[in-house]
């Protein structure tokens, strides 16, 4: 979640200097360049498991890698932050809509009690503890295309229990993989309308930082942590994204941090307690079953 609010953060500062396809493009291929280097023996070997799972890694790239940022990156030339998080707030139920939806999992109460309480904390942040902040926002194309692309990761983040069963690396790689092919030609859409790169030092620490940190680190961490922990406490862990931007506004950018930031994120981490509790009970529970 750090990783991905510094995505965030790189995205919107960056928004005039980089057009928003030729970031996401470099990014993904900078992360599959990468990753080959390291994993290029282990895919090879593995070669024929990831042509016969093709139809889930061609969907998870696509709505995970090529749509998600791209729509994210587009969105933050055309909203603020503030809408941003607020729309991010809407990830934990809307995972739990489509795992319930197409898998037909079940969550109890607690579970939803704790995403509740997770999202009113990112609201206390967003709306700076003033229920009169929400008279202000504007909602317009940029909003919509980070709703979008919340609702891209919300069904990656359900979908991914059908990845197939092959190494992190070779998963990983062949979805990069299928996000490269997929922007590639809206990033020379770019360039032939002659939108360019503003190259300078911050500019290339950008592209290092998304190729690097939010794509391969983060990707690996998240696909492992879901398959651990299941897509509804993995998607209920976003909300955590509002609060490592908090922190990291107030290092990088020298913002002032506020007794309602605490508030809200006193609030978050409550919440994804409630759903950890959540499912340690139901855990205890059926192991009690299954000794009877």
């Amino acid at each position: 979640m750090l990783f991905w609010a510094g995505n965030s953060i790189v995205g919107r500062a960056v928004r005039f200097d980089i057009p928003p396809f030729t970031l996401a493009f470099v990014r993904w291929t900078g992360a599959l360049l990468v990753l080959l280097l390291f994993a290029g023996p282990a895919i090879w070997r593995e070669r024929a498991e990831i042509l016969r799972g093709w139809k889930p890694i061609l969907v998870l790239g696509i709505i995970g890698v090529g749509t998600f940022n791209t729509l994210l990156y587009v969105g933050l030339r055309e909203t603020t932050a503030t809408n941003a998080l607020l729309l991010q707030a809407a990830l934990p139920a809307l995972v739990m809509i489509f795992d319930r939806g197409i898998f037909g999992t079940r969550h109890n109460r607690w579970q939803i009690a704790g995403v509740w309480l997770s999202m009113v904390g990112v609201v206390a942040i967003v709306f700076e503890g003033d229920p009169a902040v929400a008279m202000k926002l504007h909602f317009g194309r940029g909003d919509v295309l980070i709703l979008l692309a919340v609702t891209a990761w919300a069904l990656y983040t359900v979908l991914l229990r059908l990845r197939p069963a092959i190494s992190p690396a070779s998963f990983v790689a062949a979805t990069f993989a299928v996000g490269v092919v997929v922007l590639a030609p809206l990033a020379a859409g770019e360039w032939l309308a002659g939108l360019t790169v503003n190259w300078k030092p911050g500019v290339i620490g950008a592209f290092l930082y998304v190729a690097l940190l939010p794509s391969l680190a983060a990707y690996f961490i998240y696909n492992w942590a879901t398959a651990q922990v299941g897509p509804a406490r993995a998607g209920q862990a976003l909300t955590l994204m509002p609060v490592c931007g908090a922190f990291l506004s107030a290092l990088l950018l020298g913002e002032t941090l506020h007794a309602y930031h605490l508030a809200g994120i006193v609030l978050i981490l409550a919440g994804i307690g409630l759903g950890v509790l959540a499912m340690r009970g139901k855990t205890s529970l059926a192991h009690r079953q299954g000794g009877r």
